[in-house]
């Protein structure tokens, strides 16, 4: 069929649409965000009629995708490490209840934090769990293992993960699609009635049941076309490559020719039987893989060694970042070319809000009213905002995951802190918010919550906030007093205004809400256009 030029991302989502898939589910999270937006922008799949919204937050999504899979139809879940997190109620469970439908959780981590506030493995969660867990190497093997996982989930009636890092999932490469197009599933439910039921007595069953099937698990892994043994003449090290980590390897050698033997893993469980053939020929191993030490340190359990084994661990690959051609010849030994020091007359240009950005003017209001108090009492959130930790605003003290800024206020307040703010985006709002706000009211602990409303969710490219429109009756309905939720224009010349409703809210000694709302000057900007573009029509 055709061969396109894609991302990594791209190419989960078109394989995706090739597959069959019925609908996927999302939260915006980088470097997760552009395999839902290509179904969304995809003309076929609209002609499919493939359902692409996005949800509130990653829990609410992957029930959505579990629910969809329990009708008959293929489903996808995706997001970044830390919104598996946000999912792993619903994951580990949906590792009991099992499949109907083709499932598969994307979760795309982010060695390096690029653009997260930690580094996780989420290879950890499917171990965990104990679902097969596929590593893609490259962007043809990405787009080639969806419809591969679609068949196993419905093989073994078991949700598939499929984990991608940054670097894969943000490079274009060309891929070869299928010859034809899956049709989508019909609607058919689960021929077990009681398979969904998680009461003890079914899900005691229904986990001997997952633990039968390791066994085929382990089968497929040793089978597999995404698992090779590649044999070399020198039998010094035996290398353990997994997924991307393969081709960082490979660029080492003059025509990706490797004299030692690779054993190249993109399919978990670890193919025992190939393991053990590399170990046994090899006098010692290193293990190559992006993220956290795991199956480095699963390899030496399960070879109950006596070699060598050098990854991470041992320090002979560093513990941190993500991998380069660079790290892995080191490991090796090989003369690796450094390029060159950054001038020190070149200086570090941290990132900062955009020039007319609404949040700009709502912390330069907040650090006027929190003047009186000092600081390390306003407490933050992930979003564009958080960068109002930085020079010039230094306005937030906290950033520690979705919804935390509320809740850390609340436990601050009660530990006699007085006062708190919390500053929480719209999105974010929706996504995990709500719940603290609501423990605010039952507990009438005087809180400031400040949602900073710029009608989209920004920082991941300008996706549908799911609070557009409903902030005020939402916080009413949690329990806020209508006269404590307060709308406020964040511009240079209502900064006296806006001073004094914070002030005036900060003072109140009970719950209290207040909503800067003002577009985000570049969405704003794209919405003008938009609105002109369609009044043309």
């Amino acid at each position: 069929m055709d061969k396109l030029l894609l991302l990594g991302d791209e190419a989960i989502a078109q394989a995706a649409i090739d597959a069959g898939l019925s609908g996927v589910f999302a939260y915006p999270g980088t470097p997760s965000t552009e395999i839902t937006e290509y179904i969304q922008d995809s003309k076929q799949a609209r002609e499919l009629g493939i359902r692409s919204n996005w949800a509130a937050n990653e829990k609410t999504a992957m029930e959505a995708a579990i629910g969809m899979s329990y009708a008959g139809k293929r489903a996808m879940f995706c997001c970044k490490h830390v919104g598996m997190n946000v999912a792993a109620d619903p994951f580990m469970n949906s590792a009991i209840t099992g499949a109907n439908g083709g499932l598969i959780y994307i979760a795309a981590d982010d060695p390096s934090m690029h653009s997260s506030q930690d580094e996780q493995d989420s290879r950890q969660y499917a171990d965990f769990a104990m679902i097969p867990c596929l590593e893609p190497s490259n962007q043809q093997e990405a787009y080639n293992m969806v419809h591969y996982g679609f068949e196993l989930s419905e093989r073994y009636h078991i949700p598939v993960m499929i984990r991608v890092t940054t670097r894969l999932a943000h490079s274009r490469a060309a891929v070869e699609r299928k010859e034809s197009v899956r049709k989508q599933n019909t609607l058919t439910l689960p021929e077990d009635k009681r398979q969904y039921i998680l009461l003890p007595v079914n899900a005691k069953r229904h986990y001997k049941a997952l633990i039968k099937k390791q066994e085929d698990f382990l089968k497929e892994s040793e089978n597999t076309q995404f698992n090779h043994l590649y044999e070399g003449k020198d039998k010094k090290i035996g290398i353990v490559a997994c997924g991307l980590a393969y081709n960082y390897l490979m660029e080492n050698f003059k025509d990706k020719e490797c004299p030692y033997s690779v054993l190249k893993v993109s399919q978990y469980p670890m193919p025992e039987g190939l393991l053990k053939k590399l170990y046994d020929e090899s006098e010692e191993l290193l293990v190559v893989e992006e993220g956290q030490p795991i199956y480095e340190r699963l390899i030496k359990g399960l070879l109950h060694i006596s070699k060598p084994i050098h990854g991470r661990l041992d320090g002979t690959i560093q513990r941190d970042g993500e991998l380069s051609p660079n790290s892995v010849g080191k490991a090796l030994g090989l003369e690796v070319s450094e390029g060159f020091e950054i001038p020190s007359l070149v200086a570090p240009r941290p990132p900062k809000l955009c020039d007319g950005c609404p949040h700009r003017d709502s912390y330069l209001a907040l650090n006027e009213a929190m003047k009186d108090f000092g600081g390390s009492r306003v407490f933050s959130d992930i979003g564009c905002y958080t960068l109002g930790a930085l020079p010039p605003f230094e306005s937030i003290y906290t950033t520690v995951d979705m919804g935390a800024s509320i809740t850390m206020a609340k436990g601050a307040q009660e530990a006699d802190l007085k006062p708190t703010v919390a500053v929480i985006g719209d999105s974010t709002f929706t996504h995990s918010g709500m719940t603290g706000l609501l423990d605010c009211c039952n507990d009438n602990i005087p809180v400031t919550v400040i949602i900073l409303d710029n009608d989209i969710t920004a920082m991941t490219g300008a996706q549908k906030s799911s609070a557009t429109g409903k902030i005020e009756s939402i916080c009413m309905g949690l329990g806020v007093e209508k006269e404590h939720i307060r709308v406020i224009n964040p511009l240079a010349k209502n900064h006296e205004e806006n001073v004094k409703v914070m002030k005036e809210e900060i003072a109140y000694k009970g719950v209290s809400v207040i909503i800067p709302r003002r577009d985000c000057i570049v969405w704003g900007q794209k919405k003008r256009r938009m609105q002109k573009a369609a009044e043309s029509k």
